[in-house]
């Protein structure tokens, strides 16, 4: 049930209910933080494991320094800089964080969306919202209300229009006065070493449920799906299959052998690419086709996240 009435999300909010979250990078299903009947609900309606923590968004720096034990000086620095926006913090959480959110964790990761309506909702209301991505556990995330409608159709969703950045949010956490990469996202660790100088890139040290969206297999569709540098050298392994391919900046070559071709930037922006990510992966597997065959990105900057989900959705 999409709407675009923030009044009655926030009642639906205050009465224990989920909603559809639009953000700057993608739809959430969120609840009230301090509700843990709430919470629990998210976990059941996604079919997701509890032991996969989940993100926090609040509407204010301040309101994320009622959460946490501490602020380190550099999660201050960035937040200055990047908050509202695509950056998750993990942080010290206190004793008013539930253990379900952090799943049994000591740290909690928080962020303020970007996102006018997500803005507003959050003023609004007396608490933060956890909001994990909109969509099943291990499926495509949903970057528009209408892929949140077509998931979960009884929920009502705010409609915020399609999402900017299109990928999840960078997750970064802290060791004594290191800035750590968790989680590539919206935000390349350039930019973020830009701002606070050489960071320690974690992300390959990780146990799959650690953090928010760090499962093997995820965002994936329903179809086998297949990501490499070339997309046609694929098509001799397919016979007879329904085969759809997504192309980086330009469809290489035509073949008689593929049912549809798609571009995800045709401006060669991997920024373009990744707001057009989940909205490409969805419209493809609408089609019913046998195999999705995806290019990868050159491996830098946005390609590296947007490489980084597309191999979770191939991981069988």
């Amino acid at each position: 049930m999409i709407t675009t009435d923030i009044t009655l999300i926030c009642e639906q909010l205050n009465q224990g209910e989920l909603i559809g979250l639009p953000t700057e990078t993608v739809y959430g299903l969120a609840a009230n933080v301090f509700n843990s009947k709430a919470v629990s609900q998210i976990f059941e309606t996604k079919k997701r494991p509890t032991t996969n923590p989940l993100i926090v968004h609040v509407a204010s720096i301040s309101q994320a320094r009622t959460l946490v034990k501490r602020f380190p000086d550099k999660a201050d620095q960035l937040a200055k800089q990047f908050w509202p926006g695509p950056l998750t913090m993990i942080l010290p959480k206190n004793q008013s964080v539930s253990q379900l959110v952090t799943a049994n964790q000591e740290n909690v990761a928080i962020r303020i969306p970007n996102h006018p309506a997500a803005l507003s909702l959050l003023n609004q209301l007396d608490f933060p919202l956890v909001a994990p991505s909109a969509n099943p556990f291990n499926r495509i995330s949903p970057t528009t209300a209408e892929h949140v409608e077509a998931y979960f159709p009884a929920i009502y969703t705010l409609d915020g229009g399609a999402c900017q950045s299109g990928v999840e949010s960078t997750i970064v956490g802290f060791e004594g006065n290191d800035v750590v990469l968790l989680r590539h996202g919206a935000i390349s660790i350039e930019t973020i070493e830009e701002s606070v100088g050489r960071i320690l890139n974690r992300t390959g040290a990780l146990t799959h449920a650690s953090l928010p969206g760090q499962h093997a297999k995820h965002y994936a569709p329903t179809c086998e799906l297949i990501v490499t540098y070339e997309p046609l050298f694929m098509l001799s392994a397919v016979k007879q299959k329904r085969v759809g391919i997504l192309w980086f900046k330009s469809i290489q070559i035509e073949s008689i052998h593929v049912d549809v071709n798609l571009v995800l930037a045709p401006s060669g922006d991997p920024i373009e690419a990744a707001k057009n990510l989940f909205a490409a992966l969805h419209t493809l597997d609408n089609m019913e086709l046998d195999l999705i065959i995806v290019e990868r990105l050159p491996a830098y900057g946005l390609g590296i996240t947007i490489n980084d989900r597309l191999d979770r959705a191939a991981n069988k």
